[in-house]
């Protein structure tokens, strides 16, 4: 192989790593902010502001290597649906941290401890459901494996109806109105942690060859 050929896909290989370093960081930042918000431990937003500076960092960098790559090389026809699917899914790999960064910021106003058990439980569930997701949506997307990531979007029907029936929980009178309203908040949250998650899940579809153009999927709002 040609010595330019060779730091081509020595290059490609560092940019996905990148991008499974910032689906680690989402999935495991999820999993933790779901225990501080119903533990109330502000160590953990503390450690979750700071990991934003990375995911920025990693953010930034790759969507750079992947521009330059683009401009300086001629990739073949596998090569440009990965780095047109990466330059697509990190940026919601990016607004996913912050979303759970927002999560995890909660946690030291002791919201838990004037919600119900129904609502515990269901802001339990959607976090377990959400890391779950995005577990699946990295695997779909280091295997390149479309089934795995059509499975993500039968989990995000399960999430959207969690949100249906926290909201609804919320808006049940039992909860203070204050903390109803913050945690209306959070649930959304979540909800658009699981919209990101499909989303990059279905463009696994382009990016194993399932689907002949690029996905343009509605883009999840933070």
């Amino acid at each position: 192989m040609p010595e330019l050929r060779l730091e081509f896909h020595e290059k490609l290989g560092v940019v996905e790593g990148k991008v499974i370093q910032l689906f680690a960081l989402v999935a495991e930042g999820l999993a933790a902010a779901t225990d501080a918000l119903l533990n109330g431990d502000q160590e953990v937003h503390r450690v979750l502001a700071e990991r934003e500076q990375l995911v920025n960092s990693l953010y930034s960098d790759t969507e750079a290597l992947v521009v330059k790559l683009l401009a300086l090389q001629g990739p073949a026809a596998g090569e440009l649906r990965f780095l047109l699917s990466v330059l697509r899914a990190v940026p919601e790999l990016e607004r996913s941290h912050d979303l759970v960064e927002h999560i995890a910021r909660r946690a030291g106003s002791r919201l838990q401890d004037a919600l119900t058990p129904r609502a515990r439980g269901l802001v339990q569930r959607m976090g377990s459901t959400g890391s779950a997701m995005w577990r699946s949506a990295a695997d779909s997307w280091y295997e390149r494996d479309p089934a795995r990531a059509l499975a993500v979007a039968e989990e995000d029907d399960e999430m959207d109806e969690l949100h249906a029936a926290l909201t609804a929980e919320l808006a049940s009178g039992r909860i203070p109105l204050p903390v109803a309203m913050d945690m209306a908040l959070v649930a959304r949250f979540y909800e658009r942690l699981g919209d990101h998650a499909a989303n990059i899940a279905h463009r696994v579809l382009y990016l194993a060859g399932e689907s002949d153009a690029d996905p343009v999927v509605p883009e999840a709002g933070v």
